[in-house]
């Protein structure tokens, strides 16, 4: 009875949620299902979070980017933006980039777009007032003048000059320069300074430099925390699409055109008038779409959800585009606190999952394994695909060295100390650093610190990776008899994030270094650039830059290398550090690839013209998308 009943309480939200969006489900509305829920933060940049939902809707809001990168994945000038471009390299060996822009832009609520909407948001980068309000940005190591500015010995950015009212310059630091993706330096968009710092302030040059008259914490942190989560009428944006509406209960966004978008850099303006974006969940996503409670499903990832979707795709009414993902699933490690901080444990960890079996049961053929963070999409892995597959460790499942590797490493007690025997959790002696404030060391009568293989792993709720690795992984026989043990906490996916950002202006549990591994998937944009992903830096650590937590010399100088000391003509050099930083982040193994995957996103058939690809999103391919006559 009691399961009937939630029954028909499911299929009547169910129907409820097609009800709600019935008038909006007409011929026209985008009704965008996403797998991600709304974290409901769209500041630009991900300047304190990276939700991938998020990031679409700031995408959709948010536009007029000097350069930006064209259906190919190249950068290219934006002439909707950029009236003049010009660049010199100094005698000192910085680069000083010059743009000139068009005028006539303006924002949403008809405001004027100047020069000062593109500095602003530079120099505020290179403000210690960033880094006090929580945001992520570090724009003072990349322009002259900016660390002296952020330590507080210079009154302006020297290197950010607002030459006029549609004309500024960026000078570059020497050791940025030269850069593999240089003109990503000058991808600069507008944002409202009065929207998003509020009346208090206001940008200057004196003729020394750019500086924010009046910025304080104080002056600043109530507006920015306004503006990063409203959803108002009074939202001041710049892109094709107006956010008008959000459901922070209902995880729900409402957008409509922007009256004012004078195009992409292609001159292309949407005619979609409207997108709503609604949570999918993978329970129920294949009854929503059919009764309409969504109509457009992005990216779709599992290969059952894909076999799905083709069956609602023949049986009519939509369609669908077929693409390579450029990114991967990946098990990512924390490694700086408990037992995944030793390599020995995270390659135990890979060979304890048969990653093959894993992705055939989760891909269903519509993707396989990688073993680096690489995904098929990728130029550089296409380019590279024969070295990939005999070069890397492949990690097959092989519990026998899995426990062969633990023991080597010292896992070899019980919790009272005794040599370690099946059926107990492997202990390991650790020192007091090592020891940290992890929850289950033990401490034995003579001061020894034993350290449990404990694993405490942060899954998102609704999640069909989760409940797959749950079953091959934390719950399979082999994980057990190797003395491991994985306990899976299951949250909602913003929580996740939050922990896995230590983020404590959400709270100051976050900070507490509580799990050791989280189940994330991520896509690469077309700058494969891992700098500063590595960093030993804590203070920019502290921003949010070596989420992993893993300090390694080598691995931190081949991402810089990779891409600071490697021309933009030079892509064979590009290309050998690539190999030699995939090789060396193979054997260390911060994350372990699950899976990369082709990815379809089925649509209604009557959007005619959308037109998907590896590097060309959403938020890029609607703007060419019409309605069937």
């Amino acid at each position: 009875m009691k399961k009937l009943l939630s029954l028909l309480l499911a299929v009547a939200m169910l129907l409820s949620v097609s009800a709600a969006f019935a008038e909006s489900a007409e011929k026209g509305t985008i009704i965008y299902g996403s797998t991600t829920e709304i974290g409901g933060d769209f500041a630009p940049g991900a300047w304190w979070t990276n939700n991938a939902t998020d990031n679409m809707i700031r995408n959709l809001t948010n536009d007029y980017a000097v350069t930006v990168t064209d259906q190919g994945g190249a950068y290219v000038v934006n002439p909707t933006v950029c009236a003049d471009l010009s660049s010199v390299v100094n005698p000192d060996g910085s680069k000083t980039f010059t743009v000139k822009i068009n005028e006539g832009l303006v924002y949403n609520n008809g405001d004027a777009i100047t020069a000062k909407d593109f500095v602003w948001p530079m120099v505020f980068s290179c403000s210690s007032v960033a880094t006090e309000v929580g945001a992520k940005l570090t724009g003072y190591m990349t322009y002259v003048g900016g660390q002296d500015f952020y330590d507080g010995a210079a009154a302006a950015v020297s290197g950010i000059r607002l030459i006029d009212d549609y004309t500024y310059s960026i000078t570059i630091v020497a050791d940025k320069i030269p850069y593999f993706f240089d003109m990503g330096y000058v991808s600069d968009m507008p944002f409202s300074i009065k929207y998003w710092l509020g009346d208090a302030v206001e940008l200057k040059d004196d003729g020394e430099g750019a500086y924010i008259a009046g910025l304080t914490k104080d002056a600043v942190s109530a507006q920015l925390e306004y503006a990063r989560f409203n959803a108002g009428e009074d939202r001041v944006s710049a892109g094709p699409y107006n956010l008008v509406e959000f459901d922070k209960a209902a995880l729900q966004a409402t957008f409509t055109i922007n009256q004012n978008y004078a195009g992409n850099f292609e001159g292309q303006k949407p005619s979609i008038e409207k997108i709503v974006v609604v949570r999918a969940e993978d329970a129920t996503w294949a009854d929503a779409i059919k009764t309409g409670a969504f109509n457009f499903y992005d990216t779709i990832t599992d290969g059952a959800q894909v076999n799905t979707a083709l069956d609602i795709i023949e049986a009519g009414g939509f369609d669908y585009v077929e693409f390579d993902r450029p990114g991967y699933g990946m098990l990512n490690f924390q490694c700086d606190f408990g037992p995944t901080q030793f390599e020995a444990v995270r390659k135990a960890v890979a060979l304890l999952l048969d990653r093959n079996e894993f992705a055939n049961t989760f891909c269903l053929g519509w993707g396989g394994v990688v073993n680096g963070p690489y995904g098929t999409g990728l130029w550089q892995a296409q380019e590279a695909e024969e070295w990939l597959e005999v070069t890397l460790n492949t990690y097959s499942y092989d519990p026998a060295l899995a426990a062969e590797i633990l023991t080597q490493d010292g896992w070899i007690y019980n919790a009272d100390g005794s040599e370690w025997t099946e059926g107990n959790v492997r202990h390991k002696k650790v020192t007091a650093v090592e020891a940290g404030d992890y929850v289950h060391n033990v401490t034995l009568a003579d001061g020894t610190i034993l350290m449990p293989l404990i694993i405490e792993w942060s899954s998102s709720e609704n999640n069909s990776v989760s409940e797959l690795l749950n079953v091959m992984l934390a719950q399979s026989e082999a994980t057990k008899a190797t003395g491991m043990v994985i306990n899976q906490n299951v949250m909602t996916f913003t929580e996740l994030i939050n922990y896995y950002y230590r983020d404590g202006s959400q709270g100051e549990k976050y900070l507490v270094p509580t799990y050791g591994m989280f189940n994330l998937a991520t896509n690469f944009t077309p700058a494969y650039d891992m700098s500063y992903e590595w960093t030993q830096d804590p203070d920019l650590v502290a921003q949010g830059y070596n989420l992993n937590r893993l300090y390694n010399d080598s691995l931190d100088a081949l991402s810089m290398n990779m891409v600071y000391g490697t021309e933009s003509t030079d892509p064979e050099t590009y290309m050998a550090y690539w190999k030699a930083y995939i090789m060396l982040w193979n054997d260390i193994l911060p994350q372990i690839p699950l899976y990369s995957n082709v990815y379809i996103t089925m649509y209604p058939d009557w959007l005619e013209g959308y037109e998907q690809d590896s590097f060309w999103d959403f938020n890029q391919a609607i703007l060419y998308a019409t309605v069937a006559e």
